[in-house]
């Protein structure tokens, strides 16, 4: 059996150094990438009509006999080459321009069938068809007269040449594809076999071929994405934690106690499911995830809290400096006057500062320490870590949460994301997690309401903003670069603050904050808009996460065509804090049906699983997140928002194979464990060794 991932396409029949390069282009580099080159569509070619059929103006397909053929010279720079088919029943002309090296590729005689657009100039004619020489030897066909693939392409890439590299490949090499599982478990869940798929999804016979060959292709794409959760999972729990952290839950109750409102039932449940876990043998690894408002920071504060009770330190690690100075902020206000210890460390701080940090950090005294990328720094040393919380956590890379861990001896984990995640993605992305979810929103919440202005009427949002700020509310203003494009006509919020100020605004406080502002400035500037000397706070998409400030019940976001969906929806979550009715406004005129649906949507509906679900299918896994995730599998056919059932095969099946003692030792599971370890090396460990 060849590894075809090692056979260079360089070497494949029609390829060779030249063209390798444009394959490469495209990035395939070897058989295997070839065969996962799929096409990006497909055109049915398999009705042949009699020439008398055909229609003006249709997508045609005919066989006939070449009658005549022959270039002629319209104007010193337009070669016409020409050839006339029939079949008995009538004649159509095919035509080519400045083609003149086909006179040498038909012949009078020859048997061929012809598809293309049927035009008529003085007669019937077919310009520039797809064509296949019929040579009464049985072949194939494979541009015309079947379903044919159409393929992405690059520059001096034809649909002809990929189409029969791809066909003569899938001859040679097919037949070596390697399967992920053996005969008995594919026959049981209904597959067809790796070869039969591969020809299929390339050169279907019959739609429902197609159909089933997507199906084993994207249930292979899903199987080792799978496993390799499932067994990152086996060997998370099979290491010891720190200890059972276990306690009375006296600082949650009292926390609890202080809030002046009751917990909802969702975060009932889900804080005795961190508890639960906590107190277990194992170490936590849940992901906690909800809408905007739903409640998160107070289930987070619990589980720190659940650690400090029993004697240990807890990490709030947040992406950003400015979300981490929010939920220092936020900690401080409801845990000082409980007693609970708590320090901030980001990038910004003094070094006298850190060190202090630092210093209170390596005592056993039980404390919170909230920040960004600084708590993970090498001179950054915990005395007894136990519970480690990431916020925002898909802004995190893999081995950047694994050097948090690495900080206490394999402590508790919860990441949370408010970018609530589709269950598909959720099993793709952190199949590794146990998943907690807030379903539920706090009652006495504002109502917030969505418009979508056109450019004429931006003025009038203007209005309507001064009018609610003279009379005591407050508003972000959104824009998406910080300083004036040359390559981009967007409004920037730097320019935008100055001519707000001088113009709109010139009576009421405008304030500016972005994310290359200094701590000290941007402080101040938030210090002002929390207090209410600032009426109107002119942004960048750095707000999107964390400020929670009731009066602020007007946002206005300008071009929102140029943030995705769930970014819009988390800006949107800003608002509405209060009890009052908020206002979430935005301008945009995307160029795309994908930009139309997107703002449609978020004019639509406020229900952040719905956006996630839309967000999903819209864009896709690779660009859900504002930022790619490190580690993001690689699914080219498979599609989250409709592969749901193939997802859970997938899921089922690595869960059988992951229960193996000791999994993927032996055939048919060894081309599966040799890619696993071949994508997932040095990433996290599975358990599983060459």
């Amino acid at each position: 059996m060849n590894d075809l991932s090692e056979t260079d396409i360089q070497y494949v029949k029609g390829v060779g150094p030249r063209r390798a390069l444009l394959f490469k282009a495209l990035g395939v580099e070897s058989v295997l990438d070839l065969f996962h080159h799929y096409p990006r569509r497909y055109e049915d070619r398999r009705q042949i009509r009699h020439i008398s059929q055909i229609e003006e103006g249709r997508e045609e397909t005919v066989q006939g006999k070449v009658l005549a053929a022959g270039n002629k010279k319209a104007s010193p720079a337009l070669t016409i080459f020409q050839i006339a088919v029939g079949d008995g029943t009538g004649i159509v002309y095919a035509t080519w321009f400045n083609q003149p090296y086909l006179q040498s590729v038909f012949k009078v005689g020859q048997e061929l069938i012809l598809t293309g657009r049927v035009q008529r100039h003085r007669q019937l004619q077919i310009v520039s068809p797809e064509y296949e020489i019929l040579t009464g030897t049985g072949d194939d066909l494979v541009n015309t007269g079947r379903i044919v693939p159409i393929y992405p392409l690059t520059e001096q890439l034809g649909q002809r040449t990929v189409r029969q590299i791809v066909y003569r490949s899938l001859e040679s090499y097919a037949a070596s594809a390697r399967e992920m599982i053996g005969p008995a478990l594919r026959d049981e869940i209904k597959l067809c076999p790796i070869a039969e798929a591969m020809r299929n999804i390339h050169f279907p016979e019959t739609p429902a071929a197609l159909e089933s060959a997507r199906r084993r292709l994207v249930f292979d794409e899903f199987l080792p994405v799978q496993l390799a959760m499932l067994l990152k999972k086996k060997q998370v729990a099979s290491l010891p934690g720190s200890s059972k952290i276990s306690s009375g839950g006296a600082l949650v109750r009292t926390f609890l106690g202080t809030l002046p409102f009751a917990l909802t039932r969702a975060q009932e449940r889900v804080i005795a499911e961190i508890r639960r876990d906590m107190e277990s043998d194992r170490p936590m690894n849940r992901l906690l995830q909800g809408d905007v408002g739903s409640g998160k920071t107070v289930v987070a504060i619990s589980a720190l809290l659940i650690a400090l009770d029993a004697g240990y330190q807890g990490v709030l690690m947040a992406p950003t400096e400015i979300l981490a100075e929010q939920h220092w902020r936020t900690l401080n206000a409801l845990l000082s006057p409980i007693g609970v210890k708590l320090y901030l460390l980001i990038g910004e701080m003094g070094k006298e500062e850190k060190e202090a940090v630092r210093d209170a950090i390596l005592s056993d005294e039980p404390a919170i320490v909230v920040g960004t990328h600084a708590i993970i720094q090498s001179e950054v040393v915990f005395s007894r870590l136990g519970v480690v919380v990431v916020d925002e956590q898909h802004k995190f890379g893999v081995a950047q949460r694994a050097r948090l861990k690495s900080k206490g001896k394999n402590p508790d984990m919860l990441v949370m994301t408010a970018t609530p995640i589709p269950r598909t993605l959720a099993l793709t992305l952190y199949g590794d997690l146990d998943v907690s979810t807030l379903d539920e929103m706090p009652p006495g919440r504002g109502s917030v309401t969505s418009h979508w202005v056109s450019p004429e009427r931006v003025g009038e949002a203007y209005g309507f903003i001064r009018k609610e700020a003279l009379n005591g509310s407050q508003a972000y203003i959104i824009y998406p670069l910080i300083d004036e494009s040359d390559k981009l006509a967007l409004g920037a919020a730097t320019d935008m603050a100055e001519m707000l100020k001088r113009e709109q605004f010139s009576d009421l406080g405008v304030g500016l904050i972005h994310g290359r502002m200094g701590r000290e400035e941007r402080e101040s500037v938030m210090r002002d808009f929390r207090e209410g000397r600032l009426h109107i706070l002119v942004a960048t998409s750095v707000i999107e996460v964390g400020l929670d400030i009731p009066r602020a019940r007007i946002m206005l976001v300008e071009h929102a065509e140029r943030f995705g969906l769930s970014q819009l929806h988390q800006m949107r979550g800003r608002i509405g804090r209060g009890q009052e009715r908020s206002y979430f406004l935005f301008t945009g005129q995307p160029t795309t049906e994908e930009g139309n649906k997107r703002l449609e949507a978020l004019k639509a509906t406020t229900d952040g699983f719905r956006i996630a679900e839309l967000d999903l299918a819209l864009r896709g896994p690779g660009e859900f997140f504002s930022e790619r995730q490190h580690g993001e599998p690689d699914i080219r056919l498979g599609d989250l928002s409709r592969d749901e059932q193939i997802l859970l095969l997938a899921r089922d099946v690595a869960s059988r194979i992951a229960e193996e003692d000791p999994p993927l030792s032996e055939e048919p599971h060894l081309y599966l464990r040799d890619l696993l370890i071949k994508r997932y090396k040095g990433k996290f460990f599975l358990g599983i060794t060459s």
